[in-house]
């Protein structure tokens, strides 16, 4: 994805805010988002979260089980 800072910080200007601050706030946002996914979680991401969380919660599960058999 492409970042257009200039007009982005033409936009922040235009809204008000100083000319410095604009151009910080525009190059933060690029930053932003050409490290990854900028920050967000894509479906693949989601689907490997939950698929771990379930795998853990399986595995305690499991444990519980093996030590309640345990008992007297």
């Amino acid at each position: 994805m492409t970042f257009d800072t200039l007009n982005t910080a033409r936009a922040l200007k235009e809204a008000g805010i100083e000319e410095r601050q604009a151009e910080a706030i525009a190059s933060g946002i690029k930053a932003a988002s050409e490290s990854g996914h900028g920050g967000l979680a894509t479906k693949a991401d989601l689907e490997r979260a939950v698929n771990r969380m379930l795998l853990a919660q399986i595995t305690i599960a499991a444990a519980l089980l093996a030590a309640i058999k345990l008992l007297p």
